[in-house]
């Protein structure tokens, strides 16, 4: 005998998965463009044919129950299978087609990400591709996203496939202006004597810990301006408005054009990781890894470059 969903059981373990991930009905109903009440009826349908609680329900927040954490971990195996299998009959690991989600640093991708997306395109017709900004950890599954770029000293275990591309450092400079009023560090200890323009997000540490050759050195940056972007930083430090420890390839241009000037070059932020995120290595379809392929090709060299600009 046929239980309750039998031909909607994937659609139901979809929506399941999504409300997981997302942490909500309402944002697994916006990502499947279904009501809300469409998606509790789809949970709702699960447990009532498997005649068990997978959710916790609450009018602030939703939680898995014991059997819910075993199921979704099969549901997600589940629904990549149907994918890979979907996706290999209809040519979809042959050809790139659909569309691509991409999320990146700001700073980072307007550097090296952004220029390749008009290539990427015009690489490949049947690609569309979404592209947007955010200083923070991704929640690739959540959000949709297929492929996030990140920047990070050591990344959090989190399931996620990570593609190295190279490494980054960051360097101090300030505005002619500013050092002409107030004088140039002669170490970094006389940064406490200093106006510091800082950046603080999940990649950068409030601290500037700085290392030469030989030694190592922390400073507490003081300074009326902190910012999670480093391109609004930028703009202030070009303004004379104090001394910024920022990633090479975010100041590269202001300094050959003379608007900033590099100081204390002996000394340099510890190397962080720069990394190519993306959900699973059980399924890569063709957009995707064309996508990280064409990162490989042309970011890592990129880094590489930059970087001999300041060692």
């Amino acid at each position: 005998m046929r239980k309750d969903l039998d031909y909607g059981l994937l659609h139901a373990m979809t929506a399941f998965v999504r409300v997981v991930d997302s942490g909500t009905f309402t944002a697994a109903a916006e990502q499947m463009d279904l009501t809300t009440a469409q998606i509790s009826r789809l949970v709702s349908g699960l447990e009532k044919r498997l005649s068990t609680k997978l959710l916790q329900r609450t009018t602030r927040r939703i939680a898995l129950t014991s059997t819910g954490l075993t199921y979704v971990s099969q549901c997600r195996d589940i629904l990549e299978r149907v994918e890979v299998a979907e996706a290999f009959a209809s040519g979809a690991t042959v050809e790139p087609a659909g569309r691509l989600r991409i999320q990146c640093m700001s700073s980072f991708g307007r550097h090296y990400v952004a220029p390749l997306i008009a290539e990427f395109c015009a690489a490949f017709p049947k690609v569309s591709i979404e592209y947007g900004t955010s200083q923070y950890m991704p929640a690739l599954l959540a959000e949709g996203i297929d492929v996030s770029i990140y920047l990070a000293q050591q990344l959090a275990d989190s399931g996620m496939v990570a593609l190295p591309l190279g490494t980054v450092f960051g360097i101090m400079c300030a505005a002619p202006a500013y050092l002409a009023r107030r004088g140039a560090p002669k170490h970094p200890r006389d940064l406490q004597e200093h106006t510091c323009i800082r950046l603080v997000n999940s990649s950068a540490s409030a601290q500037w810990e700085l290392k030469s050759a030989r030694r190592s050195f922390q400073v507490e940056p003081n300074g009326p301006i902190v910012s999670d972007n480093p391109d609004v930083l930028l703009h202030a430090a070009e303004q004379a408005s104090g001394i910024i420890l920022l990633p090479c390839f975010t100041v590269k241009e202001s300094i050959r054009s003379g608007r900033l000037v590099r100081i204390l070059p002996s000394w340099r932020s510890p190397e962080v990781g720069a990394y190519a995120l993306y959900p699973s290595r059980h399924f890569l379809d063709a957009k995707t890894k064309a996508w990280l392929d064409l990162l490989k090709a042309r970011v890592t060299p990129a880094l590489a470059e930059d970087a001999l600009m300041f060692l």
